[in-house]
């Protein structure tokens, strides 16, 4: 499963102004939600809750919020960078500025399992973040995302 398998170019976000961790992943949850008709408060919740387990920040400034939704078929994403980098109590401890909101169907199969991991793969790269972080639009951003994980 690749990248553009669960993110389309609409669902990249620039400049995405954020007070806090909570607020920003209530704003990204609803919106997701409405793209694949769940409950935008229970979407919210379960993110909300996915992170109470501990910090969805993987370090670098990227954090990947992620839970699981029975109702869902296929995995969706968000991609979110930040106008400004917000605490997010990442495993680095340093401030988030790339969010990768991830909504996975609630079957554990192989491929749902390949989207979360393939998404942290990604993003893990430092030349991927620092083309994410320059990037003019949510075109160049989509491009660089999306460019490795159909070469791979």
């Amino acid at each position: 499963m690749v990248i553009a398998d669960f993110l389309s170019p609409s669902n990249v976000m620039i400049d995405v102004q954020a007070a806090d961790k909570t607020q920003l992943l209530k704003d990204l949850s609803k919106r997701a939600a409405a793209s694949v008709k769940l409950d935008g408060d229970k979407v919210s919740k379960a993110i909300l809750q996915r992170e109470t387990l501990g910090s969805t920040g993987t370090g670098g400034g990227v954090a990947i919020p992620h839970a699981r939704f029975p109702d869902l078929k296929k995995p969706f994403g968000i991609l979110a960078r930040l106008k400004k980098a917000i605490e997010f109590e990442a495993i680095d401890s340093k401030p988030v500025d790339v969010v990768f909101l991830l909504l996975l169907p609630g079957t554990a199969e192989s491929a749902q399992l390949n989207a979360l991991a393939g998404v942290a793969r990604i993003l893990r790269d430092a030349a991927i973040t620092a083309n994410i972080r320059r990037a003019n639009d949510g075109a160049q951003i989509y491009r660089a995302i999306v460019t490795p994980s159909t070469e791979t």
